[in-house]
């Protein structure tokens, strides 16, 4: 079936009222039901008001701290270690054009000026310089780290017993590109030897960074639940720069104030549709869509955004569910027609409950509409509502197959399921919340399937996969990259599975390639796309669908980014 023949075709009259046997799935209830109705209640919220004095001292450290990184230092490590230790305390969006001009000096003076890097042999900050100068976007070559191997072409041994250098050289590895078979190489051997460090040997905040490092690398981590971590870690460090711990936990719970108000704001919005009891087969999950938002755009400006994308994000997942569990497939033909036409006088043509979720759903983007309208960035509302459209067919699709018993290739998988993903949806909504940034060329390429935007993609379609593939071949429900995979190349469940993780890293690539300069637009945008990638790699981590299952790991990462406070 053409995924293109909804927009015309005339609604069929509603069914009358009968039975029908429907799916199901024991979803886990909402764990946050009690928080929620205790602070979205405007007679009784949580204070946020403005605290000035914190402002104040903000203020103070940030002009430190600027101080600090203008000041002549010694050649070059101090510097590096700074910046890092900036970035991963989350508060280098206050010094973005301070780093950028240090960055600039040192890329030069390495690789410019004395066109080579002979003066650094230090495989730690070798290693950092790399890593920092690639997520800056800079195309520094991995060359520079031929003078650690031996004359077999090896990493070099003696560096196996340098544990600083060799998780200093594991994160930078995973800034590679394609043909980089040196960070391939050092990928590998930093790998090797960090898995066999004796723990006991090493004092505890490295043990900790360590162990922290091998589940999960900085370039893939949340930037919010890094920083929350980075800070307890870096505050055990004997020779912590205590100027930067203190602006980075005042500014941590400032910033998890006005979080937590806008989560409160948008509990009312939730709690007013009423879906727990109207459409009780649906996923609660507010509160995780948010937090996974707020591990794309975090900072204190972005907040349009924040609230478009979690509405977009929550809406989302009961629709999915509409399609994946509940709806008959006759409901879903009819629901299709009616979000293409995305038309309110459809509504009296669904089902009840359809009625329910078309009726909200109409009512989130008629409110982009004015939002936008109000900016004078009007055209970004098309390119909203045609994702989302397209969300919905692609969803249909799905239910085609699985109502056809069709049997996909992994191209012709592939070629629905990374739309229905819905990373295409909420890069696009990404896209139209950063009005300021963004231009109607923008909105084009990216919603033109770029290479970042396929990368990411990906990723988030395979990871899911893998993560939940099990569960739903123990339901109805049509089959995911792995069963298409094993059938199609006629290979073991464990063989497909470690195919699908070699794309999975071939996809990392993609995206760090699209990320160094020149870029196709603006970094502030490619960052978005790039911070969706880094929220799957958390959610769907070691195997488990952390979003549909909050209650096993994502409830203790949404405590301590939203509601823990950082003491």
């Amino acid at each position: 079936m053409s995924l293109q023949t909804f927009a015309h075709h005339p609604l069929p009259a509603k069914e009358k009222n009968q039975m029908v046997e429907r799916r199901s799935v024991d979803y886990h209830p909402s764990l946050w039901e009690a928080y929620l109705a205790k602070y979205a209640s405007p007679s009784n919220s949580m204070d946020n008001g403005y605290d000035q004095q914190a402002e104040q001292e903000i203020q103070k450290l940030k002009d430190e701290v600027k101080r600090m990184l203008c000041a002549n230092a010694d050649w070059p490590t101090l510097k590096l270690d700074m910046i890092d230790q900036i970035q991963r305390l989350g508060i280098a969006y206050h010094f973005a054009s301070e780093i950028d001009y240090v960055l600039k000096q040192l890329n030069e003076t390495c690789f410019v000026c004395n066109n080579g890097d002979h003066d650094i042999d230090d495989l730690y900050t070798v290693a950092l310089l790399f890593r920092l100068l690639r997520q800056q976007a800079y195309r520094i070559s991995c060359d520079i780290f031929n003078k650690f191997k031996d004359s077999s072409g090896k990493f070099s041994e003696k560096y196996k017993s340098d544990v600083r250098g060799l998780l200093s050289l594991y994160e930078a590895s995973h800034l590679s590109v394609h043909g980089e078979d040196v960070l391939d190489q050092a990928l590998s051997f930093s790998l090797t030897h960090l898995e066999s460090i004796d723990e006991e040997q090493l004092s505890p905040p490295l043990a900790m960074q360590v162990r922290h490092a091998l589940k999960q690398t900085i370039r893939r981590g949340v930037p919010r639940l890094e920083a929350r971590r980075y800070i307890s870690m870096y505050e055990g460090e004997p020779l912590h720069n205590k100027v930067l711990l203190s602006l980075a936990k005042l500014d941590f719970s400032h910033l998890q104030k006005q979080h937590q108000k806008e989560l409160f704001d948008l509990a009312r919005w939730w709690m007013g549709l009423d879906f727990k009891r109207k459409l009780p087969f649906a996923r609660d999950r507010l509160v995780e869509g948010y937090f996974w938002i707020l591990g794309v755009h975090f900072e204190p400006e972005l907040v349009l955004v924040r609230r478009m994308l979690t509405k977009v994000i929550a809406m989302t997942s009961v629709l999915d569910d509409i399609y994946d569990v509940y709806g008959t497939y006759e409901e879903l033909e009819l629901f299709t027609q009616a979000v293409q036409r995305w038309d309110i006088d459809c509504i009296n043509d669904l089902p009840e409950y359809m009625q329910v979720f078309y009726k909200a759903l109409i009512d989130v983007y008629v409110e982009f509409g004015e939002i936008l309208a109000c900016k004078g960035r009007s055209y970004g509302l098309h390119y909203a509502k045609e994702a989302m459209k397209r969300q919905a067919r692609y969803y249909f699709a799905e239910a085609n197959w699985l109502h056809q018993q069709h049997k996909p290739t992994m191209d012709e998988y592939m070629s629905i399921a990374v739309v229905s993903s819905g990373y295409p949806l909420l890069a696009i909504t990404s896209f139209v919340g950063m009005q300021d940034m963004v231009t109607k060329d923008d909105l084009d390429w990216l919603f033109n399937d770029p290479k970042i935007l396929k990368a990411s993609t990906v990723i988030c379609r395979l990871m899911d996969d893998l993560a939940t593939h099990k569960f739903e071949q123990g339901r109805e429900h049509a089959d995911s990259a792995v069963q298409c995979y094993m059938k199609q190349f006629g290979v073991t469940e464990r063989e497909a599975e470690n195919n699908l993780c070699k794309k999975v890293d071939d996809a990392w690539k993609d995206m760090n390639e699209e990320c160094l300069c020149p870029t196709a637009v603006s970094m502030p945008l490619l960052m978005g796309i790039l911070n969706l990638t880094r929220v799957i790699d958390v959610l769907y981590k070691d195997g488990g669908d952390h979003y549909t299952n909050p209650h096993i790991t994502l409830k203790d990462y949404i405590r301590s980014v939203l509601m823990d406070p950082v003491q």
